[in-house]
């Protein structure tokens, strides 16, 4: 689709401003309200989903143009989709993250691109990874593990790892023993190593959609050659892109899509992985938005009045994976759960997406620092994510800022009580 297509969806924003905030009855305090980083951030209305809708419908009435501060304006979002859970609360009939989406696709069609981005996609181009490091080194994290070549081998279960937990050192132990989990439950598990490719799930959402469907192409073909009939991913990037992403573009995998969370959870119902040892621990647990409300599957596009668009092909954040992760904590004896004030899809964002982590650091850091804040305020110990990302930007700005506060992601805590 194009930006025109959603020109309703524009005229129909009231300028309201519930985007910019979680909606009013999931209200907890005043100092945890918000829920958009860019407006919270920037503080004029442009910077919000409804600002960029009205920019959007200036561009496409010829009342305004695209220029270089427009441009940066719309990249400031992590594309969290924060606001669109919001305002669905309250209109059924807008689908503002398909504006956000397509105003990019609209930048990139003409021309309109940021510096920082072009050089993400230079280093896809060489090295198939977001972060340009050697494509013969991808499949390294995995060096010394029983584990299947989905190249060579035929297997039940695909594991597709993802470029930051391919090549993140804080990460590796994190992904090996996610790996380590399926082994010893018995599953025929096998990755791609260094043929591995990015999932394009950033590039998408920056506007490339060329070169997203590249990749989705190079998965297609990669999963139906590797016979699996379940794909396992710990990244929350990659499962947005299969889950929805993918399918968007006519090109939806041929196999189970899950995360590693729900994995973990079916193994411990199906009694093939224990949870044994006490983790005698008080954690919070962060949604990742693209596990959460940009991880819901793609409905189809609906055609006609979405006034009467029934709730079942309604994208509104509910159905992203919010249940499994606390499952899988509450089933380690010992440990517990203290939620946040923002959680499920009302969840603020760690300030890694949209191509904010590449092009506007100061800017990640004023959102990870603020979700920082919120999870020392629950009393945790720690911060427990099921996301690379995530952890990425929550390590960093908890040793930047001092902040008591450790970091895990979700498959650390089932290893330590699986005794791994």
């Amino acid at each position: 689709m194009a930006l025109a297509d959603y020109r309703n969806d524009m005229e129909g924003c009231s300028r309201c401003s519930t985007c910019k905030w979680v909606p009013y009855n999931q209200i907890k305090s005043w100092r945890f309200a918000k829920n958009c980083p860019s407006i919270a951030r920037y503080n004029f209305h442009s910077y919000s989903g409804s600002g960029r809708m009205i920019t959007a419908l200036s561009m496409l009435q010829g009342r305004s143009e695209l220029n270089d501060s427009v441009t940066d304006m719309i990249y400031k979002c992590q594309m969290c989709g924060a606001c669109d859970a919001a305002c669905k609360v309250y209109r059924d009939d807008i689908d503002l993250t398909e504006v956000l989406l397509e105003l990019r696709a609209h930048c990139v069609e003409s021309g309109q691109l940021v510096i920082e981005h072009m050089t993400m996609i230079d280093a896809l181009k060489k090295e198939d990874n977001v972060l340009g490091e050697p494509k013969t080194k991808r499949g390294d994290w995995a060096e010394g593990l029983a584990v299947k070549d989905i190249n060579t081998e035929q297997v039940e279960v695909m594991f597709h790892a993802g470029c930051r937990y391919s090549y993140d050192a804080d990460s590796r132990e994190t992904v090996r023993g996610a790996v380590k989990l399926m082994l010893d439950a018995g599953v025929d598990v096998g990755i791609a190593g260094k043929e591995e490719s990015c999932c394009g799930a950033r590039v998408y959402e920056l506007g490339y959609r060329g070169e997203a469907a590249n990749y989705a192409d190079d998965m297609l073909s990669r999963v139906k050659a590797s016979g699996a009939r379940t794909l396992v991913t710990p990244c929350s990037d990659g499962y947005a892109a299969f889950r929805f992403q993918y399918p968007r573009m006519g090109k939806e995998l041929p196999c189970e899509v899950v995360h590693m969370s729900e994995y973990v959870r079916r193994l411990v119902a199906e009694g093939r992985l224990r949870l044994r040892r006490e983790v005698p621990m008080a954690v919070t647990y962060h949604d990742p938005c693209h596990l959460g409300r940009m991880g819901e599957p793609f409905l189809g596009d609906w055609e006609g009045d979405k006034l009467v668009r029934p709730m079942s092909m309604k994208r509104a954040g509910k159905k992203g994976v919010y249940d499994a992760p606390r499952e899988v904590l509450a089933a380690i004896p010992g440990l517990e759960l203290m939620e946040m004030e923002r959680i499920k899809e009302y969840s603020w964002c760690c300030g890694a997406g949209g191509g904010v982590y590449e092009a506007y650091p100061d800017f990640v850091s004023f959102a990870a620092r603020e979700r920082i804040e919120e999870a020392v305020a629950t009393g945790a110990e720690a911060l427990v994510t099921s996301c690379p990302w995530c952890e990425r930007v929550f390590r960093d700005n908890v040793a930047e800022s001092g902040a008591r506060l450790d970091i895990y992601d979700i498959a650390d805590l089932v290893l330590k009580s699986a005794g791994g």
